[in-house]
C-alpha cells in the first residue's frame, strides 16, 4: 500500500457540530436505534445482495431496531406468486443488521426481493418495504457474464463530497447494469480520518461528509462498525447495492494500514496495541455490514476467502492475503511456508481451482504479485520485493501455486486486484522471468474507486511481468476530482467464451482493452 501520511484528528465536537447534521441530511437516513425507538422499524441504510450463484444469494439489510427480517422474492416487481424467507432478528448483537440466506433460486434469472421489518413482539406492525434485484447465474455456459471490480474506498481523507454528488462512479457503475460487483478490499480506511474540508494544491476546496467515528483512526467495534456504514450514507452506494450484488473481500486498511497477525502497534493514534484484537474487531463489522456466504454477521468465527461459482462459464476465487500471512519483512528467506497466504489456505486453493470446471477462474488477489509494495525503508507488504532472482520469501509460496497450475494444465486463469491506486495490466511469461516453470498468465489492477491515487510501482523481475498497460497520476494522494475513479469490467462471451477486460475510469472512458481466448493453458 503506498505511503499514507499520518492526519492529525480534528476536534470530535467541532466535526460533529458542523457536519453530522448535514451527513444526516445528505443521506436521508434514520437516527440512531436509540433515538428512534417510536414508531415502526426503518431499513433506511438500504438492502444489499451478495455471493450470488445459480441457485443461492444473501440479502442485507439495517434495521433502526430490534426487528425480525422477512423477505420476499418474485420473478416480477409486482410480486404475484412471491416466495416468502423469514429471517431473523436484528438487534444490538449484530449493530440491527441480518442477512437471510435464499436457496432454491431459478438460475439464470432476474429475481425481485423485497425486504420488510416487523416488530419482533408485534409482527402486524411492519416498517415501509425496501427493494432490491439481482440476477442468477446462469446454468447454461451460452449466456454472457458481465462484472465489475475494483476497491480502495473513501481512503486518505477524501470522503462522501456532497458538492460533487457524493461516489457518482457508483451510479456510473450501477448503469452498466453488471451481474456482481467484485469489491477487492480496503472498503473502508479504519485507520484514515476524514476532515470536513481539504485544500487541494489549486486551492480549491474539497469538503466531506464527516462523522463522529471518522473522526479519529478505529479502535473501539462500535468504531469500525461506524467506518462500515459510512459508505452507506451515500446515495449512489445504496441505489448501487439494491441492484448490483457483491463480492467482497478484505485487505489492510478494514483494521489499519499494512497490518499483520501478532503485529504490536509503535502509534500514538491507538490506546489498543494489539492488532489482533483490532482485527477481531473489525472481522466482526465486515461480517455484520456485507452478505458473505463463509462468515455469520456479528460473529469472529467464519472466512473470509471462497469459491463463488457463477455458472459453467466463471468460478470467483477469493483470496484472503491478510489474516494468514507472516510479518513483513526484507522478504529474502530462502524457505517460507507460511507466505501471505498461509499453508492450508494455499492447499484449499489448489485444491479448489483442481476442482474447477469453469471456463474461467479468476482469482481474485486484495494485493498484487509482481508490484513492489513497501513497508517502511526496509519491509514488504505484498509479495514481490524488489529482488528480480529466483522466488524468496512470499514469492516461493506463489511460485508453488504457479508451478501447480502449469502442471495440472489449468486452463483459464487470470488475477485481479486493486490496492496500489491505480490502472494497470500485467502479463506475465516464463521466457521473461527468474522463475519459469509457470504457464503464462495476465494480472489486471483497477482502482481507486473512491481515494486518493498514486503513481505506479516498481515492477519485479522474478515472475516476468511486462507492464503493457499503466495510467496513473504523477504525485502522490492526488485527489478525486484530480485522478479520476478507476474500475474494471470483465464480459465473457456465452458463444464463443472470449473474455474482454476493459478498464475503465469515471466519466465513461474506457482505458485500456484486452481480449482472451478460452480453453488456453497460457496465453
Amino acid at each position: 500500500m503506498p505511503y499514507r501520511p499520518r492526519i492529525s484528528s480534528p476536534n470530535r465536537r467541532t466535526v460533529l457540530k458542523g457536519s453530522l447534521a448535514a451527513s444526516a441530511g445528505f443521506a436521508g437516513l434514520p437516527a440512531a436505534p436509540a433515538l428512534a425507538l417510536s414508531g415502526r422499524p426503518s431499513a433506511g441504510w438500504g438492502v444489499q445482495a451478495g455471493d450470488i450463484t445459480a441457485s443461492s444469494g444473501l440479502i442485507w439489510v439495517r434495521s433502526d431496531r430490534p426487528a425480525r427480517m422477512l423477505v420476499e422474492t418474485s420473478a416480477t416487481e409486482s410480486f404475484r406468486r412471491a416466495r416468502s424467507w423469514v429471517g431473523p432478528v436484528v438487534g444490538p448483537g449484530t449493530d440491527f443488521t441480518g442477512t437471510t440466506q435464499l436457496r432454491g433460486l431459478p438460475p439464470g434469472e432476474q429475481i425481485h426481493y423485497r425486504v420488510t421489518l416487523a416488530d419482533p413482539d408485534d409482527p402486524r406492525r411492519t416498517g415501509k418495504p425496501v427493494s432490491g434485484t439481482f440476477r442468477t447465474a446462469p446454468a447454461s455456459r451460452h449466456r454472457d457474464v458481465r462484472f465489475l471490480w475494483s476497491g480502495d474506498i473513501a481512503g486518505q481523507g477524501w470522503g462522501i463530497n456532497p458538492d460533487l454528488g457524493g461516489f457518482r462512479v457508483y451510479d456510473e457503475m450501477r448503469l452498466l447494469n453488471p451481474d456482481f460487483f467484485l469489491s477487492s478490499g480496503d472498503n473502508i480506511y479504519a485507520d484514515g480520518v476524514i476532515l470536513p474540508s481539504v485544500t487541494l494544491p489549486d486551492g480549491r476546496v474539497w469538503r466531506n461528509v464527516t462523522t463522529e467515528e471518522k473522526s479519529k483512526v478505529a479502535e473501539t467495534l462500535a468504531e469500525y462498525r461506524g467506518n462500515f456504514r459510512y459508505n452507506l450514507l451515500d446515495d449512489n452506494v445504496r441505489r448501487f447495492n439494491a441492484q448490483v450484488p457483491s463480492i467482497v473481500q478484505w485487505d489492510d486498511h478494514e483494521v489499519r494500514n499494512n497490518w499483520y497477525p501478532g503485529q504490536i502497534l509503535d502509534d500514538a493514534r491507538y490506546t489498543e496495541k494489539n492488532i489482533d484484537v483490532l482485527a477481531a474487531r473489525s472481522l466482526r463489522a465486515f461480517s455484520e455490514y456485507f452478505p458473505v456466504s463463509t462468515l455469520r454477521p456479528g460473529s469472529r468465527e467464519g472466512r473470509v476467502q471462497r469459491v463463488v461459482r457463477h455458472g459453467p462459464l466463471l468460478d470467483v476465487f477469493v483470496l484472503d492475503m491478510r489474516t494468514y500471512r507472516n510479518a513483513n519483512s526484507p522478504g529474502r528467506q530462502a524457505d517460507d511456508t507460511v507466505g501471505i497466504l498461509g499453508a492450508e489456505q494455499l492447499e484449499w486453493l489448489k485444491r479448489e481451482l483442481g476442482r474447477s470446471r469453469a471456463v474461467w477462474k479468476v482469482i481474485a488477489a486484495d494485493m498484487p504479485l509482481g508490484l513492489v509494495v513497501t513497508d517502511g525503508p526496509t519491509d514488504f507488504e505484498a509479495v514481490a520485493q524488489g529482488d528480480p532472482g529466483a522466488p524468496l520469501g512470499r514469492e516461493l509460496q506463489i511460485a508453488e501455486l504457479l508451478r501447480f497450475i502449469k502442471h495440472r494444465r489449468i486452463t483459464g486463469t487470470l488475477w485481479l486486484t486493486a490496492d496500489v491506486h491505480y490502472t494497470a495490466a500485467q502479463h506475465y511469461a516464463p521466457e521473461r522471468a527468474a522463475f519459469k516453470d509457470f504457464a503464462p498468465f495476465w494480472e489486471f489492477v483497477s482502482g481507486p474507486l473512491a481515494a486518493g491515487g498514486f503513481p505506479a510501482n516498481q515492477l519485479d523481475g522474478t515472475f516476468g511481468p511486462d507492464q503493457v498497460f499503466v495510467h496513473a497520476p504523477a504525485r502522490a494522494n492526488a485527489s478525486p476530482i484530480e485522478a479520476p475513479p478507476n474500475f474494471g469490467e470483465i464480459e465473457i462471451d456465452g458463444g464463443s467464451g472470449e473474455l474482454t477486460v476493459r478498464l475503465r475510469a469515471e466519466g465513461g472512458s474506457v482505458l485500456f482493452t484486452k481480449v482472451l481466448k478460452p480453453g488456453l493453458v497460457g496465453q
